[in-house]
């Protein structure tokens, strides 16, 4: 078991490559905090883990807050004792569409979800780390805004770039604590974000050399070894696992 004795959070856990990495992580020994908004689909994920034999609890909130990244690690070290990694995963596209036409608060909403919260997690989940000398951080990330420009996407890029270069400090200052950042960079999976457009999935999957799009379970398996002990000389990274979407052109 990759996890076993660890204790990890997961943000965005309520439905996609959240929820699709709780049932792996727990399935590889770890106990898990999970954050999410949806009550009622956080409860569903712990209940089928916990009908499985693992362990997990949940706290819903809104990663936009202080606080509740706060509480998030607050439950990992009361429920199980301290934390030793974390899958920072929530995010949202926002608005399509050019930066001149685009609202102000998208743009701010965008940042806040995909950036303020890495802020914030990382500023409540480093200290707990510390106390158990050293863990692991992965954030979601994306190719978009790293590797290319999609048109529309003006504010999920900067957000999600932002990740990276957030990641590769954070790597620098807290790896002689034996702290571990990276970030893993999804290309198209089919969850709930990529919506029910057919003809939408049918152009996202001629993106990549692969020609179709992810499972979340396999994205679940980068980030649950990231998180392992197998990447244990990886840190500050951005971890491609697009399906050659970065470098597909037909």
């Amino acid at each position: 078991m990759l996890l076993e004795g660890k204790t990890i959070i997961i943000t965005g856990a309520s439905s996609g490559i959240g929820a699709s990495a709780a049932k792996l992580f727990a399935a590889e020994g770890a106990r898990l905090v999970l954050g999410a908004r949806r009550v009622d689909l956080l409860e569903r994920t712990v209940n089928e883990i916990s009908a499985d034999g693992g362990e997990a609890d949940f706290i819903a909130g809104d990663v936009e807050e202080n606080g509740y990244a706060e509480a998030l690690v607050k439950r990992a070290e009361e429920r199980f004792g301290g934390l030793d990694g974390a899958f920072n995963n929530a995010g949202t596209t926002g608005d399509i569409g050019p930066i001149p036409c685009m609202e102000e608060s998208n743009w701010h909403r965008v940042m806040s979800v995909n950036l303020n919260s890495g802020f914030y997690a990382a500023k409540h989940q480093i200290p707990a780390m510390r106390k158990r000398g050293g863990g692991s951080i992965v954030f979601t990330s994306s190719f978009v805004g790293h590797t290319i420009g999609l048109p529309g996407m003006g504010a999920y890029a900067a957000a999600k770039a932002g990740l990276i270069g957030m990641t590769q400090v954070l790597a620098a200052e807290h790896g002689p604590e034996n702290i571990r950042v990276n970030a893993l960079l999804p290309g198209g999976t089919m969850t709930p974000m990529a919506g029910e457009d057919a003809g939408y999935h049918e152009i996202v999957r001629g993106f990549h050399a692969l020609k179709r799009m992810a499972d979340p379970s396999e994205i679940a398996r980068a980030a649950l070894f990231l998180l392992s002990d197998h990447a244990s000389f990886v840190t500050g990274t951005a971890m491609i696992a697009d399906g050659g979407n970065s470098i597909n052109k037909l």
